[in-house]
């Protein structure tokens, strides 16, 4: 019986050891944050200041568009 809970414990710990899914996953989550921080590296000012370009038009045409309707 001893000898038959040896047994079963030794193949559980080896297939436990064996699961590579979790690494897989551990694996992309790494790349895919890498590729994140280069890609905001690269176009961190630019993509900034082409936001609060579109958000100034944005806002000024609303602006605009309220004064004319109450007008």
């Amino acid at each position: 019986m001893l000898t038959k809970a040896f047994v079963a414990a030794q193949c559980a710990l080896y297939s436990f050891k064996n699961d590579q899914r979790g690494v897989t996953a551990i694996e992309y989550a790494i790349i895919g944050v890498a590729i994140s921080a280069i890609v905001l590296a690269v176009f961190n000012s630019d993509l900034k200041e082409a936001l609060t370009n579109a958000i100034s038009k944005i806002t000024a045409n609303v602006n605009k568009a309220a004064t004319g309707a109450s007008s």
